[in-house]
């Protein structure tokens, strides 16, 4: 080759390199994890919650795949984990008093929410976390500055207050991440996972103390006759007088009708449903089944 006013190809024209893979962008995945639902990918709207992973969902899209978790193709992939309303907590969240402001090269995202202590967006650029208790939701930075100091030793339990609404939580249990990096999620798949393995023991003797209860109060509800009754004879029920004064004279006017009836029954006929000389005859066609119960 040469010398016909061509070019020569080099390697990097004959030998085709394998191609990059395409990256997501980072900046993208960061707004659809703060500004959209984990589930439905609709904007967040209030009420807001958040489960034990620290994921966002708009209520209504949770409740709605809780009620058919087909609903959402990748329900299952995403909050699979979640069984009842039990296992997500309503956000306190704080409104950003600062309005989108346009700039010149077009139109700037301003996060809805923001920390009540700092007031740092709450856009992902840096930490957020929440309280189980409460649901009140700081940045990690601002929720920090306002924490007692450490406890003294490893085996005592440090207890604070909220200090948005007072209320009491575990600094190592009840402050949860929002959007957690992996690392930080599996951490809190480990701690989901041992909450839960405490659950049936409690739950189960709830169940217990509650159902025994019950079986105590039905069994006081039940009459002493009716408690009383197993094959033995149980007490007769009391009347009214005036019904058993009816019923005798009834059961008397029956007595004496029959007893005029047989009086002028022949003996021919008697002898068919009375026995001669106490020997008890076998029932013929004529007297099977007749009224031999009232002779």
């Amino acid at each position: 080759m040469g010398n016909d006013g061509g070019s020569i190809p080099d390697r990097r024209d004959l030998v085709r390199s394998k191609p990059k893979a395409e990256q997501a962008d980072k900046a993208n995945q960061t707004r659809a994890r703060w500004f959209f639902c984990a589930l439905s990918k609709k904007p967040l709207q209030e009420p807001v919650v958040s489960c034990a992973l620290g994921k966002l969902y708009n209520k209504d899209a949770l409740l709605e795949y809780l009620l058919d978790r087909a609903a959402y193709g990748d329900g299952e992939e995403i909050c699979g984990h979640i069984r009842s309303l039990k296992d997500v907590k309503t956000l306190k969240l704080t409104h950003n008093p600062v309005k989108s402001s346009s700039s010149g090269d077009g139109q700037r995202d301003v996060a809805r929410f923001v920390c009540p202590l700092n007031l740092k967006e709450m856009n992902g650029s840096q930490p957020f976390v929440y309280i189980w208790t409460c649901g009140c939701v700081f940045s990690q930075a601002g929720l920090r500055v306002v924490s007692k100091t450490p406890p003294s030793s490893p085996e005592q339990k440090e207890f604070e207050m909220c200090p948005q609404c007072g209320a009491k939580y575990g600094r190592d249990e009840d402050v949860l991440v929002l959007n957690p990096q992996p690392e930080e999620e599996e951490k809190m798949i480990l701690a989901m996972g041992r909450r839960r393995a405490a659950e049936p023991a409690k739950s189960k003797s709830k169940g217990n103390k509650k159902r025994k209860a019950a079986a105590q109060a039905d069994e006081e509800d039940v009459p002493a006759a009716k408690k009383k009754h197993n094959g033995s004879a149980s007490p007769a029920p009391l009347m009214n007088p005036t019904i058993a004064a009816a019923s005798r004279a009834v059961v008397n006017s029956l007595a004496e009708e029959e007893a005029k009836r047989k009086a002028g029954m022949s003996e021919a006929v008697k002898s068919l449903y009375h026995p001669k000389d106490g020997v008890k005859k076998k029932e013929t066609f004529m007297t099977m089944g007749t009224f031999t119960r009232y002779a």
